[in-house]
């Protein structure tokens, strides 16, 4: 019996189908999207030693991804939380006993001559801003459940992205509607932008939080460890970054008559702290690709509200990727105009011709 539609109508209807459903899967594991841009992320950061150890060092694929993946555990994914979590924490505590907070904001109005706001505004953007942060911590953070279907669903895509590289590499070159060329370049360029935007912006972050922390802890300001981590969120974010920290933190010394402590805050958060950022900076862009700050801006404001805190690096990342590809496919639809202006040029020569003997 035939077919009640044509090949055409065959298509389109197979091309939506695959639409919906596809919708209808992203749709039931939007809860669940960190763990596949994590376990992305992690693939391109590790692929590199992965094929160093089963390549050169001929060690089992197994053995090496089960390595990897403890290795991306201890030392990237359970400090993270960690870290989030006595964020939040302590965020919370300044949010039940917010007069610590309002005494900082005297000792600014003192400073600086300025009313900030009343003490009624004060408590309640504290407590706003401690819900603020608890939302963006990330799921894994909240409860043990979430925790185990995100940290496990993460490792599980890992594995078989890793013991099945071949594969999944393969898979990637015949779907993606690319030439080789175009893959390779392409393949290039993320993982660039992906090592500019992880190791490169955590490595930043962490080195100028060292440094906030220590500045703070030899002038004597008061729990330097927390701001510390504070330090290393805000260094995340260009231009702006750690100032939001050790700013306040000399303006407070010189209103209490610390003067000289609150000079040396700002001598070292000047000369030193910001220094340290823009030469890290110039150094990993060399190695890992340069990342304009604008682009990282913008990708946080993008980020967080979607991903929570994982959005200060998902974010930009996310951001740099549409650029490549606006690139690829800039790139790819070149030859076709030249063709186009190829095709054309003959016509307008004839019309051309035709209206100047039209004028004779």
């Amino acid at each position: 019996m035939p077919n009640i539609y044509t090949p055409r109508q065959q298509r389109i209807l197979l091309i939506t189908s695959l639409v919906i459903i596809a919708g209808f899967i992203i749709y039931g594991l939007r809860h669940y999207a960190t763990a596949f841009l994590g376990a992305a992320i992690l693939f391109v950061v590790f692929r590199p030693w992965f094929h160093k150890l089963t390549t050169e060092k001929q060690w089992n694929k197994r053995l090496v991804t089960v390595l990897l993946m403890l290795f991306s555990l201890i030392v990237i994914v359970m400090p993270f939380a960690v870290l989030s979590g006595l964020l939040v924490d302590r965020i919370q505590e300044y949010a039940r006993n917010p007069n610590q907070i309002l005494d900082l904001v005297k000792q600014l109005e003192k400073a600086t001559g300025f009313k900030i706001t009343t003490e009624q505004n004060i408590r309640q953007m504290v407590t706003q801003g401690a819900s603020f942060a608890s939302r963006q911590v990330p799921l894994i953070l909240v409860g043990t459940l979430d925790f185990i279907v995100i940290l496990g669903l993460l490792y599980f895509t890992l594995y078989f992205m890793f013991v099945e590289e071949k594969a999944f590499v393969k898979g990637l070159q015949r779907y993606l509607p690319f030439d080789q060329k175009t893959l390779n370049e392409l393949g290039e360029s993320l993982k660039n932008n992906t090592n500019a935007n992880v190791l490169g912006q955590a490595l930043v972050s962490l080195v100028q939080a060292i440094l906030t922390g220590v500045t703070l802890w030899i002038f004597g300001t008061p729990d330097p460890a927390f701001w510390g981590m504070i330090a290393f969120f805000m260094a995340f974010i260009p231009i702006l970054g750690t100032p939001l920290v050790w700013g306040p933190a000399a303006l407070i010394k010189f209103s209490q008559g610390d003067t000289g402590q609150g000079l040396g805050i700002l001598l070292v958060g000047v000369i030193v702290i910001i220094n340290i950022d823009n030469l890290l900076r110039i150094m990993l862009a060399k190695k890992m690709g340069d990342v304009h700050p604008l682009i990282t801006l913008t990708g946080i404001v993008l980020g967080v509200p979607i991903f929570g805190i994982l959005g200060l690096v998902v974010g930009p990342l996310l951001l740099s990727y549409f650029i490549v590809l606006m690139h690829v496919f800039e790139r790819q639809n070149r030859p076709q105009r030249v063709e186009i202006a190829a095709d054309e040029t003959p016509i307008k020569q004839r019309v051309a011709a035709k209206a100047a003997k039209s004028d004779e």
